[in-house]
């Protein structure tokens, strides 16, 4: 081998390690994105493992929404139906795929897809008074980079929408009877 091509050979596998390790090294910690106003995704650390309050479908996305022990006992306790409002420190998410049509299920079902985005709910009357007490969070799921941005003008960016159901303490979602 002559000495300009051991060289090379050098400089190219340089040239990948640092490729492929900035590549790893770049990988997005989703626990260190805030809307505007400050609501983190990491005060959701763990809703992965949630229980499931319930399921719905959109237009093209299917979606679980999914409640700390807070909102499941809140929900059991016959909250909004009762009349009371959820606690502080209740929190939900809402989990969007595309939907796909299953290739292996005997009879037309619809499953997820990719990961389209994450929804978040907090209730905290002290941090959102002018909110019904909720927070809100969007974040929006790039397939291509592996990555989540944060989507809207900050924690009231679902307000406006959720105030059509202000007699549900700002909540769509009914726990449905198991």
């Amino acid at each position: 081998m002559t000495r300009v091509s051991s060289w090379l050979i050098v400089i190219i596998a340089v040239v990948l390690a640092v490729l492929v390790g900035g590549r790893a090294m770049s990988a997005q910690d989703k626990y260190t994105l805030k809307v505007p106003n400050g609501l983190a995704f990491s005060e959701f650390k763990g809703y992965e493992d949630w229980q499931t309050v319930a399921v719905s479908q959109t237009g093209d996305t299917i979606e679980v929404i999914l409640g700390n022990p807070a909102m499941i006992s809140a929900y059991r306790a016959g909250v909004p139906g009762n009349g009371k409002h959820f606690p502080d420190g209740a929190k939900m998410t809402k989990i969007h795929w595309n939907a796909k049509k299953s290739t292996e299920a005997p009879a037309p079902t619809t499953v997820p897809d990719t990961l389209h985005d994450v929804d978040f709910m907090v209730k905290d009357s002290k941090r959102f008074p002018d909110t019904g007490g909720w927070g809100y969070a969007e974040f929006d799921y790039v397939p291509a980079s592996d990555t989540f941005t944060p989507k809207g003008s900050g924690t009231n960016c679902g307000y406006g929408c959720h105030t059509i159901v202000t007699a549900k303490d700002y909540v769509f979602t009914a726990y449905g009877k198991r």
